[in-house]
């Protein structure tokens, strides 16, 4: 599914399913007020620049100040795809946590589950350079090379001083989450369905298909 950014009154945006969102630009704040003379009395007041949406799927509550949303925090980061090894998951999600935060610390934790995703396609992932060598050479098509060398350099940027300045351009952070995605895609979820469907194949065929390529 399509990742949809939440962006300042759309209908609908991402939080895990696309669901229509409910805007809101009443949010009344109420407290008790201490009078000079000691009595007490609840009273209110409106807060400016502020929007609130709430989600008909979840019915959470994102809230939004001067046109940008501060919660929740994660929301304009897509979700991950739910083959990661549980590893590297925890490191997306930390990664998801703070990327509006820390777009730089967001950004180191991608490159180590770039480290770790090397690792399950059975390299060593000790120098991630070389692991990524290595793919190359098994037949690693240019478009995965990149987005693995992309996450790499940024993530190695992100730690040692460089020329990309992440909190500058979050958006280079953000794109760094679809990479990490589409690599998954690549590299298990596909092979996971097309194992899934050929093994329901009738016995027979696959015997042939065995004899052919033999």
């Amino acid at each position: 599914m399509k990742h949809i950014a939440p962006s300042l009154d759309l209908k609908s945006f991402h939080c895990g399913v696309i669901a229509t969102q409910q805007w809101s630009n009443k949010i009344f704040c109420y407290y008790v007020q201490v009078y000079p003379n000691g009595g007490q009395g609840e009273t209110q007041y409106v807060l400016n620049n502020t929007l609130t949406a709430r989600c008909s799927h979840c019915t959470k509550v994102s809230i939004w100040i001067d046109n940008h949303m501060v919660y929740p925090l994660t929301g304009n980061v897509e979700m991950p795809n739910t083959d990661l090894p549980s590893d590297i998951l925890s490191d997306y999600l930390e990664a998801q946590n703070i990327v509006n935060l820390s777009p730089r610390g967001s950004t180191a934790l991608l490159r180590l589950a770039i480290q770790k995703m090397c690792v399950h396609l059975g390299e060593k992932g000790k120098n991630i350079n070389e692991d990524i060598a290595n793919l190359v050479k098994k037949g690693l098509p240019v478009q995965l090379q990149q987005a693995l060398d992309s996450v790499r350099v940024i993530g190695n940027h992100a730690v040692h001083p460089g020329v990309i300045d992440l909190n500058d351009n979050p958006e280079t952070a953000l794109a760094l989450f679809s990479f990490v995605n589409i690599i998954c895609d690549y590299f298990i979820t596909q092979p996971k369905k097309i194992a899934e469907v050929f093994s329901n194949l009738p016995q027979k065929d696959k015997d042939n298909i065995v004899k052919r390529d033999s």
